[in-house]
């Protein structure tokens, strides 16, 4: 079993505030773990959801100097 991280641990992570994190877990945007009132994080699927979200940037567009 991954290890589990709590809310904290993960906003640092991510460098978000909890209370956002709050907030992706009653949206369901994040995945997470419910066990009683806590509320954990895997990892390994944190890492992997993280990946599907990547976004790659634009290219530099090419300057048209016929004008």
């Amino acid at each position: 079993m991954n290890s589990l991280i709590d809310i904290n641990k993960l906003s640092l992570k991510l460098s978000v505030k909890p209370m956002t994190i709050y907030g992706w877990v009653h949206e369901g945007t994040i995945p997470h773990f419910k066990l009683g009132r806590l509320v954990r994080f895997d990892e390994v699927v944190i890492e992997e959801w993280l990946k599907k979200r990547k976004v790659n940037g634009r290219s530099q567009r090419a300057l048209d100097i016929n004008l």
